[in-house]
C-alpha cells in the first residue's frame, strides 16, 4: 500500500513537471490576450488590467518573439534568382502558392494571395492579411477596402497596374469555426510570412513602401505603435524609404475630411519623392 501510494505521488509530480506549452501557442494567447485588453482601453471598457499592464504585455511579447532575420532566408529568394525580374516574381509565386509553413492557414485558405502589379514599380503598398474577398479572388485588396486604395492611387496621377501591391501575410488568417469577418495576423503568423515579402521587395526594388495600417508596421518593423505617431514621417525598411499611412478600410468606417486628408498628406510625401508632379488642385484635396 505504501508503495502503491508513493508511485502515485511520483506519477502526479512526473506528469506536472512534465508540462509545458509550445512557444507559438503562448505567443498566440498572448497576441489574444494584447488585442482583447487594446480593444477594452479603445472602447473605453474598465479591464481589470490597467494600461500599465498592456505595456508590460507587449514588452513581453517583443523579448519573447525569435529574432528576424537580417535578410530573405536563402531557401525563398533560391527559386527567385536569375532571369527577368517578371520570370523571378512568378517563381516566386509558384514557390508560394503551396507553402504550409501555418498548418492551420493553410488548412482554411482558398488560395494563397501572392501579390499584383507592375515589377518595375516606384511604389509599393503592403497591407496586413488578405480578407474573404482577396481569398476567393487570389488578389490582394479587392474588396471595398481595396476600391478606396485604388481610387487613392488614381488620385496620384498614376493607375493600379502601376503600382505594386501585396500583403505580409499571403493566406487569410483563419477564423473560429462559426464566425465571419476578418481577423488581423498574428505577430508569428507575420514574422513566418514576412520572408515572402522581403523576396518580393527584393526582386521590385521600389523607391518608396507605404505600409496601410498599424497592423502592416508592425510586420515590417516590429513597431507597436497608433497609427497617429506613425503616419506623416519616413521610416525605413531594408533600405527603402517606408511611409506609413491609415488603412483603407479605416477612412470607409471613418469618412471626416480630416481623416481624408491625413492619408493625402502622407500620399503627397510619396509622390514628392518618387517624382510625380503634383498639381495645386491635388495640394488642395480634401481641404476644409
Amino acid at each position: 500500500m505504501k508503495d502503491e501510494v508513493q508511485n502515485h505521488g511520483a506519477k502526479r509530480q512526473t506528469s506536472t513537471s512534465s508540462f509545458s506549452l509550445h512557444p507559438s501557442s503562448f505567443l498566440e494567447s498572448l497576441d489574444l490576450t494584447i488585442e482583447s485588453l487594446r480593444k477594452l482601453s479603445e472602447t473605453g471598457a474598465s479591464p481589470r488590467g490597467s494600461r500599465e499592464s498592456l505595456r508590460r504585455l507587449i514588452a513581453a511579447r517583443a523579448e519573447t518573439l525569435p529574432a528576424r532575420p537580417a535578410k530573405t532566408p536563402e531557401e525563398v529568394l533560391r527559386p527567385a534568382r536569375g532571369g527577368t525580374k517578371l520570370e523571378r516574381i512568378e517563381q516566386l509565386r509558384a514557390a508560394v502558392a503551396p507553402c504550409i509553413k501555418c498548418p492551420q492557414l493553410a488548412r482554411t485558405r482558398t488560395q494563397t494571395v501572392f501579390g499584383v502589379g507592375n515589377v518595375d514599380a516606384r511604389m509599393m503598398f503592403v497591407g496586413e492579411a488578405p480578407g474573404a474577398d482577396e481569398d476567393r479572388q487570389g488578389e490582394p485588396f479587392v474588396g471595398k477596402a481595396g476600391q478606396l486604395l485604388t481610387k487613392i492611387i488614381e488620385t496620384m496621377g498614376v493607375r493600379r497596374s502601376d503600382v505594386f501591391i501585396a500583403n505580409i501575410l499571403k493566406c487569410r488568417p483563419d477564423m473560429p469555426p462559426g464566425e465571419s469577418g476578418n481577423r488581423r495576423p498574428s505577430a508569428i503568423e507575420m514574422q513566418t510570412c514576412l520572408p515572402y515579402l522581403r523576396a518580393q521587395i527584393e526582386i521590385i526594388k521600389p523607391s518608396v513602401l507605404v505600409a496601410l495600417g498599424a497592423v502592416a508596421m508592425e510586420g515590417l518593423l516590429g513597431t507597436v505603435e497608433p497609427m497617429a505617431r506613425l503616419r506623416g514621417r519616413w521610416h525605413e525598411f531594408e533600405g527603402i524609404p517606408l511611409m506609413a499611412t491609415y488603412h483603407p478600410a479605416y477612412l470607409l468606417r471613418n469618412q471626416s475630411l480630416g481623416e481624408k486628408r491625413k492619408v493625402w498628406e502622407d500620399m503627397l510625401l510619396v509622390m514628392e519623392r518618387v517624382g510625380l508632379a503634383i498639381s495645386e488642385k491635388q495640394r488642395g484635396y480634401f481641404l476644409k
